[in-house]
């Protein structure tokens, strides 16, 4: 060979894609990894193959056979007609060009806050990934079909409430590209915990501002992305803090192992994956990426949320999305059914009132705390299945409660009642001192007369009525809460008070 011959060849050797083989999640590789690439926010690195797919598939028409995005507008119209009675259709914000991001609700109260878990699916978050978009409005069709007559729906629509976003990236479909009309790839575009190089809010896709609201507006217990381009279960973390590839696991790694095989167990055939061993990997172990969607939703919302590869091919023929629905089926309804099927479920209560509480809960061991709602102060705690958990509930004026249950394959009930830390005795006592020191001389010689007379009687009757007090209370506050857990019904049946 000689030289001229090899000048001609050294582009090739010295290819990016050739030095850096990539993986696919959600199709790229993330630039922050590569050193030739510098800090770009949307450039990235493509195998030759996938080129070859790329330049393939321009040939033909890529859309036909899926949803523009008025049609699946009207779509999400019409179901939201056939099913009105288990769902809505509401609006979370626009994309840069001003597609409305629509959402619909199901559930048998939609709209209504209950004491229940909530779940979200997010599709199309890359805009040349469209898979996802169609396989959640089967989904949603499948459940309006198949309730009350099928357990799975029902549980679903009556136990939890889910929410449905087809598209997060309208534009990005529209323009046949990965990222959104400003050329962002809207999962590097979420707060990072390692690097600020997307925190500049005013810099942030009005795509990611929708779903960061979205989270302020409605506590969501667990949620999933749906992508293309392989076949597994991604969990957090996303990212390391050297950058490098390494596994990296987040507090709650047992969890989220445990979410993703459900998923992969579920699946035709995710969990035989040569690649991934059981069909679930660590983001950070397969590459590390930042501003990742599914690490910000752990950190700032404590939701449990998986980035969901669903199909091999990123944008396959329409013709095979039947298979590829009937394949991902039966997980994408065990992975929201999960929500109430596993974990820790239960309410925070004042044992001086009987009030809710909007407290929170935390596990001995994993650094992680879950937070209460406010109108009814319930938690949804996810957990793996052990031995052995040591829960804490808090609340602020409160005394804290630890108590110790084994998690076993179902959900378990588990609800807290919580002391102040001062007494109503206490109370009592100082509001006699101050009182009597408020009167004129007279009243006061006769109560100092009083009280220095019979200082230990009273001092036993006001012992003996803040307990009988406390007792009192304690009854109203178990009382309540039995009454709470008639009127939820049908939640986890081992009922635990502490």
């Amino acid at each position: 060979m000689n030289l001229v011959s090899l000048l001609r060849l050294l582009p090739l050797i010295l290819s990016p894609s050739l030095l850096y083989p990539v993986e696919s999640r959600g199709g790229e590789k993330d630039p922050l990894l590569h050193p030739l690439s510098g800090l770009a926010h949307h450039t990235y690195v493509r195998t030759g193959k996938r080129l070859l797919e790329e330049q393939s598939q321009k040939r033909v028409d890529l859309a036909k056979g899926y949803m523009s995005n008025s049609d699946l507008e009207k779509a999400m119209k019409d179901f939201t007609q056939r099913c009105g009675n288990i769902s809505r259709m509401y609006r979370i914000g626009k994309s840069v060009k001003g597609v409305p991001l629509w959402v619909i609700e199901i559930s048998d109260n939609p709209g209504k806050e209950e004491a229940e878990p909530a779940f979200k699916y997010i599709g199309n978050v890359h805009g040349d990934e469209p898979v996802g978009r169609e396989l959640l409005m089967r989904l949603a069709n499948w459940i309006c079909d198949n309730y009350p007559k099928d357990p799975l729906a029902e549980l679903i629509v009556d136990k939890v409430h889910l929410h449905i976003l087809p598209s997060m990236n309208p534009d990005g479909f529209s323009l046949r590209k990965r990222g959104n009309a400003n050329d962002i790839d809207l999962n590097r575009d979420f707060p990072d915990q390692f690097f600020s190089v997307n925190n500049e809010m005013g810099r942030r896709q009005p795509e990611t501002r929708a779903i960061m609201n979205w989270l302020r507006d409605i506590r969501f217990t667990a949620s999933a992305s749906l992508h293309g381009g392989a076949l597994v279960a991604n969990y957090p973390w996303d990212g390391t803090e050297d950058r490098r590839r390494s596994y990296f696991p987040c507090p709650d790694d047992e969890t989220f192992r445990f979410m993703a095989s459900i998923y992969s167990r579920s699946h035709h055939n995710m969990s035989l994956s040569k690649e991934f061993e059981g069909g679930i990997t660590n983001g950070a172990a397969w590459y590390p990426i930042y501003g990742a969607m599914q690490d910000w939703n752990y950190i700032h919302a404590d939701c449990f949320e998986l980035t969901l590869e669903v199909s091999d091919n990123k944008w396959p023929p329409a013709n095979e999305l039947p298979t590829i629905w009937e394949h991902n089926r039966k997980s994408m309804l065990n992975l929201i059914s999960s929500v109430a099927k596993t974990g820790i479920h239960g309410k925070i209560f004042s044992s001086e009132t009987g009030r809710p509480l909007p407290g929170s809960v935390m596990i001995k061991g994993i650094n992680h705390t879950v937070k209460a709602g406010r109108a009814f102060a319930d938690y949804h705690r996810l957990l793996a299945p052990a031995e052995k958990y040591e829960v804490m509930a808090t609340m602020t004026g409160y005394k804290s409660k630890t108590t110790i249950i084994r998690l076993e394959a179902g959900p378990m009930a588990l609800d807290f009642i919580l002391d102040p830390e001062v007494s109503n005795g206490e109370h009592r006592l100082e509001s006699v001192c101050d009182c009597s020191c408020t009167t004129g001389g007279s009243g006061l010689e006769v109560m100092g007369f009083l009280w220095n007379s019979h200082l230990e009687v009273y001092f036993v009757l006001v012992i003996v009525l803040a307990f009988v007090c406390i007792l009192l209370l304690r009854k109203r506050a178990r009382l309540s809460f039995l009454r709470h857990s008639r009127q939820q019904g049908g939640g986890p049946k081992r009922a635990v008070v502490a």
